[in-house]
């Protein structure tokens, strides 16, 4: 095989999935094995991402909510208060078992999204709350 026999060979070698081979003609024998040829990872553009301060806070259960803990109380919360971690907001009933709703971020209350008696969902925004106000 002259050189430019090798190299046809080669290059139709390259685009299969082939790794090792040995190939004798008349004579001369060529033996070759790819080697892995790793490439440099690119580096992903860092994209600047304006992470949201407002965090819902969701209901636990199905159930009614109360924002007071009675009707002639004031509420627990209203918009605009502040909130500590493990301060009661609210409360949810469901079958006359009352569970109260903690708070597990630390924030400002932008909007109560529901209102005194109303019915929640699982999973349901309850409260949302900016927890830039916190760091401040």
């Amino acid at each position: 095989m002259n050189t430019n026999e090798i190299k046809k060979f080669l290059e139709s070698v390259r685009e299969t999935d082939i790794e090792e081979m040995e190939v004798s003609t008349q004579g001369s024998s060529i033996y070759f094995k790819k080697s892995e040829i790793t490439k440099k990872p690119v580096e992903p553009k860092k994209i600047v991402e304006e992470k949201s301060t407002i965090v819902p806070i969701k209901s636990t259960m199905v159930g009614t909510f109360f924002n007071a803990p009675a009707s002639d109380r004031p509420p627990f919360i209203v918009e605009g208060s502040n909130i500590e971690i493990g301060q009661k907001i609210g409360a949810i009933e469901a079958m006359k078992i009352i569970k109260d709703v903690v708070a597990v971020i630390k924030g400002k209350v932008v909007k109560v999204c529901v209102k005194n008696g109303q019915s929640v969902e699982y999973g349901q925004e309850l409260f949302l709350v900016d927890t830039a106000s916190a760091k401040k």
